[in-house]
């Protein structure tokens, strides 16, 4: 007999949560504004809102916890991380920040200017916001295969190289900053990008002499991907892969709250001694001095033992595994997902589930809005409320993909809350007819309005 699949760890601590009644969530809701960002922790029975700071911690990340060096200059937390992103990446110069879009601001405020364009792959939300905020551009160089969610391309976060090169033909170098690739692709679909891509990408980079970066912070599930789908790689180790994933790029912002599994951190990798001076400046003004960057030393601790862990071949095949036993799970249902599923979250076409709902009135919201009414189960939605308006025209921007995150913390539920969540969704969707309604915007901020915007029903 052949023996079941196992998860690589046991539980040591627990963190009881509490299931509510309809009525109960259906005030909530409303008070939230329709909003579920707005919702309290102990409102939400299963909360998929993100994957990002949301993982259990190890034993030995907790080690690193008690033995962080508090030194505000040279903690020796500092150079233990030091030491990690310069063996892991390979990236000789580096600079701690308190997350992932304090390390874009300080990277953008150091190469983005106004009138500039950034190419790369479907950007999410922090990474345009950033980009525009500075009155720059994002441009979306992914391949179309990806805005069709029943395409199973292994690969649906590559970019396009005729897009990208039409870009660069376009625009002058000195307009281009950097090309920033995603690993893997979050507002795709969580997809990975192929060595091969990236190999390419860097190609036509260096033909026209842009400088390169990865947005990391899912590079441990995206050298996971390409071990397992692309032929090249299959007898490679995950640290291999990694090691080569970054020998083709100049450099690389992380939100270390993914795939470091850590509550807090982020950091700037990089080749260039001269960037890494200009970056220092704003580091030290926004962040702090450069060998602690806005975080404790005992922080920076445990995102060097995450960053081990993270890159650790049964580690990552349970946890993507998770996703992938959720999403087939509601393809057995018949619900709609974005296939095949990616690294960290079951994205669900609310397009296709809501087909009836008009997309002004934000189909991927409403169905978040249903799936916590139905069983207190919380996710984010990734379509046309986190697209924002346009910067110059301020009318809706309706992206290709209308979808609603399923993000799964890393080590923090069990499979057992995978068959609620997809029985919670089933349920919703033998019942979709009887939704008429969707929602409309009673406030919203001029910028990354999804995270506090105030909605009522259409």
């Amino acid at each position: 007999m052949e023996l079941p699949f196992a998860e690589p760890y046991k539980i040591k601590v627990v963190e009881p949560i509490k299931k509510s009644t309809r009525q109960q969530r259906e005030e909530w809701i409303a008070q939230a504004r329709y909003n579920l960002f707005n919702l309290r922790s102990d409102q939400v029975f299963i909360d998929l809102l993100t994957d990002s700071g949301t993982g259990a911690m190890s034993h030995m990340q907790w080690s690193e916890i008690m033995l962080g060096d508090e030194s505000y200059a040279g903690s020796l937390s500092y150079f233990k991380l030091k030491d990690t992103i310069s063996s892991l990446l390979g990236m000789p110069y580096f600079l701690p920040t308190h997350q992932g879009r304090a390390a874009e601001n300080v990277l953008f405020s150091a190469m983005i200017k106004q009138g500039d364009v950034v190419p790369g792959n479907s950007h999410f939300d922090t990474t345009k916001g950033h980009i525009e905020y500075r009155r720059a551009r994002a441009i979306d160089c992914t391949i179309d295969e990806a805005a069709d969610t029943t395409i199973l391309h292994p690969f649906k976060g590559n970019i396009d190289l005729e897009k990208l090169e039409k870009v660069f033909k376009k625009y002058p170098k000195e307009k281009i900053p950097l090309c920033l690739i995603t690993v893997t692709c979050n507002t795709s679909g969580g997809q990975p990008v192929s060595m091969q891509n990236i190999k390419d990408v860097s190609a036509l980079c260096r033909q026209y002499d842009i400088p390169v970066f990865f947005d990391a912070a899912r590079f441990a599930e995206n050298a996971y991907f390409i071990k397992v789908r692309e032929k090249e790689y299959e007898n490679h180790g995950i640290r291999d892969i990694v090691k080569e994933m970054f020998s083709y790029v100049d450099g690389a912002t992380m939100s270390s709250k993914k795939d470091a599994i850590v509550n807090i951190g982020g950091f700037i990798a990089c080749r260039d001694k001269a960037l890494f001076d200009k970056a220092s400046m704003f580091n030290i003004m926004f962040e702090g001095y450069i060998t602690y960057g806005g975080l404790a030393g005992r922080d920076l601790g445990a995102l060097a033992q995450g960053l081990m862990e993270g890159t650790e071949f049964d580690y990552l095949e349970a946890r993507i595994g998770q996703v992938a036993y959720l999403g087939n799970k509601l393809m057995e249902y018949g619900i709609p997902i974005q296939q095949p599923t990616g690294g960290h979250a079951v994205f669900v076409d609310a397009k296709k589930f809501l087909a009836h709902i008009p997309k002004e009135e934000y189909q991927a919201q409403t169905l978040g809005v249903e799936l916590y009414l139905e069983g207190g189960v919380r996710s984010v939605e990734i379509g046309t409320l986190l697209a924002d308006r346009d910067p110059l025209s301020r009318k809706n921007r309706y992206p290709a993909l209308e979808l609603l995150r399923l993000a799964i913390p890393r080590r923090a539920y069990t499979n057992n809350h995978m068959e609620y969540v997809a029985a919670c969704l089933k349920n919703i969707y033998d019942r979709r007819d009887t939704i008429k309604k969707g929602f409309r915007i009673v406030s919203e901020a001029p910028i990354m309005r999804h995270f506090t915007v105030e909605l009522e029903k259409a």
